[in-house]
């Protein structure tokens, strides 16, 4: 064809919908792709295919029947959801859990990072088109969930924390086994890296990708890694210190660029410093009671009270309202997955199809906590 016929070729926009049954996407979201050709113009993200009505479901439990329904806030993740309404309980009914349990809250809520993390590690790099490191990951993320089972008996939704302490305690030899697994694992954390900082493959995927600058993070109010990997060094365990994390000494990572491939620095180095955190609370937890017990069916004073914590995906929140009963009158959580997913209107635009799995999959969303 001659040049100047090419001057009469138009190309015709097109629609694509990416979810929510797409095998690459995460859970069920669903975008719809404006495209020109290869290049994206357009993303429109869609929710709620998997709304269950989690906050409604609180007005009709006590406050203790609901703690199982949190596992399934994140399944990722379920300490920490465990974790955050809990503490909106405790704030609002006056309750201060024994000293040992809030080091073993620590505890568990590192573990599920660690076991966060490597789910994210593999799985991102399963998407990206890695199969290794997805094995090496889940390889170790089982000897995590090892721990969880000895501690009690379940593997994903964990249902340990209760308002005033945990389910029950420790076993007796859970303290050597965690340590053992730490000296196992954290010298072989450089063999994930290895298998992509070197990578040009991953590097041309992953570097420049998805730039998120501090001010547009700022803006959309990301948290957690996502917004770290753009430089803004905002962690809730420093910010606005919980339970026994005053007294524990840890790193904040940053990035620098704020794309893809910082998004997974950040994680890699995150998980060392929960290593460490794990080590400090084997040496420093107490002895003594794991739970201030009391009757299960509790009233709470009316009020309100919000309260908040770094899960692995970010600041997540659960807002508490009490008419005085035993029921909360309103829960509400915030969830951090439902804050990054609005940035794909943002990021995943004018960049190619091959592109739009790593930016969604590198801020780590989960559905469920979504789609409440």
């Amino acid at each position: 064809m001659q040049t100047e016929d090419l001057r009469d070729v138009r190309t015709e926009e097109f629609e694509l919908n990416m979810g929510p049954q797409h095998p690459s996407t995460h859970g069920v979201l669903r975008m719809i792709l404006k495209m020109d050709g290869e290049k994206v113009l357009h993303c429109d993200p869609i929710i709620g295919y998997l709304h269950r009505s989690i906050e409604k479901m609180a007005e009709s439990r006590t406050y203790t029947q609901f703690i199982p329904v949190t596992d399934r806030l994140d399944y990722c993740t379920s300490m920490t959801s465990n974790y955050v309404y809990v503490m909106a309980v405790e704030a609002l009914g006056d309750i201060s859990p024994p000293p040992r349990a809030e080091y073993i809250r620590v505890i568990m809520s590192e573990l599920n990072r660690i076991a966060s993390h490597l789910l994210w590690y593999g799985t991102f790099c399963l998407e990206i088109g890695a199969t290794t490191p997805f094995l090496y990951a889940f390889r170790d993320r089982e000897k995590v969930l090892d721990l969880f089972e000895m501690t009690c008996g379940a593997r994903l939704l964990y249902n340990y924390l209760r308002v005033g302490g945990v389910s029950r305690d420790l076993p007796p030899n859970f303290l050597k086994e965690m340590i053992d697994f730490l000296d196992y694992w954290e010298p072989i954390i450089p063999e994930y890296e290895d298998l992509l900082d070197q990578n040009p493959i991953f590097y041309n995927r992953a570097q420049q990708v998805g730039v998120l600058t501090p001010a547009h993070a700022n803006r959309f109010a990301v948290s957690g890694p996502s917004l770290r990997a753009s430089g803004v060094s905002y962690d809730v365990r420093r910010a606005d210190p919980y339970s026994v994390y005053k007294d524990l000494k840890f790193e904040v990572p940053l990035g620098k660029n704020g794309d893809v491939f910082d998004r997974y620095r950040v994680r890699m180095e995150e998980m060392r410093q929960s290593a460490a955190i794990l080590r400090q609370c084997a040496e420093l937890i107490p002895s003594g009671k794991f739970i201030d017990l009391h009757n299960w069916r509790f009233t709470l004073p009316a009020g309100e009270v919000y309260k908040h914590i770094e899960s692995p995906r970010g600041d997540i929140g659960c807002y508490l309202v009490s008419n005085g009963g035993d029921k909360p009158w309103r829960c509400k959580f915030r969830a951090p997955s439902f804050v990054h997913i609005q940035l794909f209107r943002e990021l995943i635009k004018d960049v190619l199809i091959p592109d739009i799995m790593a930016i969604a999959a590198s801020f780590d969303i989960v559905l469920p906590e979504t789609d409440r």
